[in-house]
């Protein structure tokens, strides 16, 4: 009975141990009353469809009075994409077609004529079909279209909807009569929509007149100079290639630097859809990192990206994700994703979601087992100060190039102080940061934009980095040069081998400076470290 006794007490305090040493991950019933440390995506914005109309109305006449009234328009919508065989890729808008319409719909063609009165814009549209939308999905009707778009005169495409690239002959009897100069109208039944549906073929004059005299002038998107096959625009070049060898009148203009300079400052509409893709690519990234410590591999920690991307209805992602981990995170473009999570190594994750036509892009590099080492956090750091530099330089009137070298004299500064360079006026930096710091974001991640210089209602990114891959000292040319750089700088690559880190944050220009359109997710060393800590405990 006493070593009964003596029993019974050991595993009543063995069991004690056991309860108050063990972890506790916290229960579902505590998950539901503790606000969670992830940032949900806020509601998809709900836009007026007056106000939304009016800009798209707004953004067709702004073209108009750029195209002249001695011009014509023609947009195509874009091609479908093989995937391979008879499988095509999820169809994707060309983006100025859908800046100035909103519509989804392939086989559409876009003509605007600011000369011409009576019909200034007119949308070929395909005919509904219901073996095409038994195969396809749903078409877009024409007062389905109106609605979307407000183009009032829609005609009938008379496109084949199962043959590719199919402009329809009804836009190659208007074409034809253009060239021709003779006014064109479809047959009534043809009409699908119309402010004057028996109205005659008139309001040609001016341009024909212009043609006469060699005035008259066509834009597409290209110039088209070389002979090679367009990767986007095969359409237009065809068409650019036809006027070309018969002109008919009209000379050839290039319309992007008219898209250029409008799709550069966004609307309050179009800053509303920029902010949700950024929001729900926010999420991605904090689901991302609360989940990292758990993954065996780089595409454990992607799936929590491509769940979130769906769970809040994005559009797609803007660009491939980018998911690497340890020596990984030093490839610009790593899209593999098929590597191991190791503990202790830092992930760079680059990823964006798009929504309504618009991307994100934003990138963080963050450890996988929640805490950065010595030598990870003094790269980072200096990554952070570039960033934090550009954002100064960020004004009305500078340039991207400007914003460029405020970030690499933090960069060279520091790899100078880490002996990572030995030459602060060389170009050794190259070695490890070998990109610019920003380019233009809109509806593609890397936007329209060029040259242009800052001006309120533009959005670029913010995105140096350093990079110090494995084999970037074994790949230097074989001379003196770059053999005393080596022997200088080896000690500290060795020190810091293997570590790849990115920061990027959106940026939007204001009158006074900028705003970080992805505030909402941790940058710097201590709250990222908080963040993950508070998230991994709410698991």
């Amino acid at each position: 009975m006493k070593n009964a006794a003596r029993y019974g007490v050991f595993t009543v305090i063995a069991l004690a141990v056991v309860c108050f040493s063990a972890p506790v991950r916290s229960t579902s019933a505590q998950r539901r009353n503790t606000a969670s440390v992830i940032r949900p995506t806020p509601p998809a914005p709900v836009i007026n469809d007056s106000t939304r109309l009016a800009e798209l109305a707004e953004r067709r006449a702004r073209v108009a009075r750029a195209i002249g009234p001695k011009g014509i328009l023609i947009l195509f919508s874009a091609e479908p994409r093989v995937y391979t065989n008879d499988v095509d890729y999820p169809y994707r808008q060309e983006n100025n077609f859908y800046y100035l319409t909103n519509l989804k719909q392939k086989d559409a063609t876009l003509v605007l004529m600011p000369g011409n009165a009576k019909t200034p814009e007119v949308l070929f549209l395909p005919r509904r079909s219901a073996m095409a939308e038994g195969r396809n999905g749903r078409m877009y009707g024409p007062e389905e279209a109106r609605q979307i778009s407000g183009i009032k005169e829609i005609w009938d495409a008379e496109v084949n909807v199962f043959r590719p690239s199919d402009a329809g002959r009804q836009f190659e009897a208007f074409l034809k009569a253009i060239r021709a100069r003779q006014p064109y109208r479809p047959q009534p039944e043809k009409i699908f929509l119309s402010t004057s549906p028996t109205a005659p073929a008139e309001g040609y004059a001016g341009l024909f007149e212009a043609a006469t005299k060699n005035e008259a002038q066509l834009f597409l998107l290209g110039s088209f100079s070389s002979d090679n096959e367009s990767r986007e625009y095969r359409q237009e070049q065809k068409l650019f290639q036809d006027f070309t060898k018969s002109p008919d009148g009209f000379t050839l203009k290039n319309a992007w630097p008219i898209f250029i300079e409008m799709r550069l400052r966004k609307s309050a509409i179009e800053l509303q859809l920029m902010q949700h893709a950024i929001d729900i690519s926010i999420e991605a990234h904090e689901r991302a990192q609360a989940f990292a410590e758990e993954a065996k591999w780089e595409y454990e920690v992607d799936a929590e990206v491509a769940h979130t991307f769906k769970l809040r209805n994005a559009d797609n992602w803007a660009y491939p994700d980018i998911v690497g981990c340890g020596p990984n995170a030093t490839t610009l473009h790593y899209q593999e994703s098929q590597a191991p999570v190791t503990p202790g190594a830092l992930l760079l994750m680059d990823v964006g979601a798009e929504y309504g036509h618009y991307a994100a892009d934003v990138t963080r590099t963050f450890p996988v087992n929640g805490k950065f080492s010595k030598e990870q956090a003094e790269i980072y750091q200096i990554v952070y100060d570039a960033q934090e530099a550009a954002a100064k330089a960020t004004r009305p009137g500078a340039t991207l190039g400007q914003i460029h070298a405020a970030a690499l004299a933090v960069i060279k500064d520091g790899l100078l102080r880490l002996r990572l360079i030995t030459d602060l006026n060389s170009m050794q930096y190259r070695v490890w940061f070998m990109h610019g710091t920003s380019h233009w974001l809109g509806m593609n991640a890397h936007d329209v934009g060029g040259g242009a210089t800052l001006a309120p209602g533009m959005v670029f990114t913010n995105e140096p980095g350093i990079y110090l891959r494995p084999d970037a000292l074994d790949n230097l040319p074989k001379d003196e040069a770059s053999e005393k750089f080596i022997a200088a700088v080896r000690p500290a690559f060795e020190k810091y081998k293997g570590i790849g880190v990115r920061i990027e944050d959106d940026m939007l220009v204001t009158a006074d400076g900028c705003e970080w359109l992805t505030a909402a997710l941790p940058r710097r060393i201590a709250d990222i470290e908080a963040f993950i800590a508070k998230a991994r405990a709410q698991q």
